[in-house]
């Protein structure tokens, strides 16, 4: 696999990571003023009814938070790490695609929205989150069934808060280390109801 001078800094730091219960510290997480080492469903236990949820069952990807915090990343605002288990029995690989099983890329996506959406309820922001949508993305490398480990990685950019809250966000998912998803300005939002998610949301850029 080739790698952009960017992506192969980022391949090298984390490429030590062989499975989701080895995680390392990196110099990239360094500021991080919180470390976090629960399962998702102790926290989003722990956060209540009303804060804004995360699917369930099999569309629920994640599984881990070693680090999150409201300093560190790239941006110094804030980094998420989430993780999920690479299961080879999982219904993606049996459907995606016959004879040539890979976990679709777009799922790799939801897992760093899923993971923005968690970071919100965190923070205690009550109401219905929703993706809102992504500015770019490059895929690099796929996700076989000879898995271990996917991790997310997410350097906030900005939180906005009005009467709805949106978060703004860089991203990366690594597989088993290796960088093989990269994203620009996802957004994530969480609204009193439904409805108000597409009024007057402004441009949070």
């Amino acid at each position: 696999m080739k790698y952009g001078k960017r992506s192969l800094r980022l391949h090298r730091a984390y490429q030590g990571i062989a499975t989701c219960s080895q995680l390392k510290r990196v110099s990239d997480m360094s500021a991080l003023a919180e470390v976090i080492d629960q399962d998702v469903q102790t926290l989003m236990d722990s956060v209540g009814g009303n804060s804004a949820q995360l699917p369930v069952g099999e569309l629920r990807l994640l599984n881990h938070v070693p680090l999150m915090s409201d300093s560190g990343g790239r941006y110094g605002k804030g980094q998420v790490v989430t993780e999920m288990v690479i299961d080879p029995e999982s219904w993606f690989f049996k459907c995606h695609f016959p004879d040539d099983p890979i976990m679709p890329g777009c799922l790799g996506i939801e897992g760093l929205w899923q993971s923005l959406g968690l970071y919100l309820a965190l923070k205690g922001f009550k109401g219905k989150g929703r993706a809102l949508g992504v500015s770019s993305l490059k895929f690099s490398g796929e996700v076989l069934p000879s898995a271990k480990c996917l991790q997310f990685q997410l350097h906030i950019r900005k939180v906005v808060e009005r009467d709805w809250v949106i978060a703004l966000a860089d991203g990366e998912v690594l597989v088993d280390g290796k960088l093989i998803y990269e994203a620009k300005d996802l957004k994530v939002g969480i609204f009193p109801e439904v409805k108000n998610s597409e009024q007057n949301i402004g441009e949070s850029k």
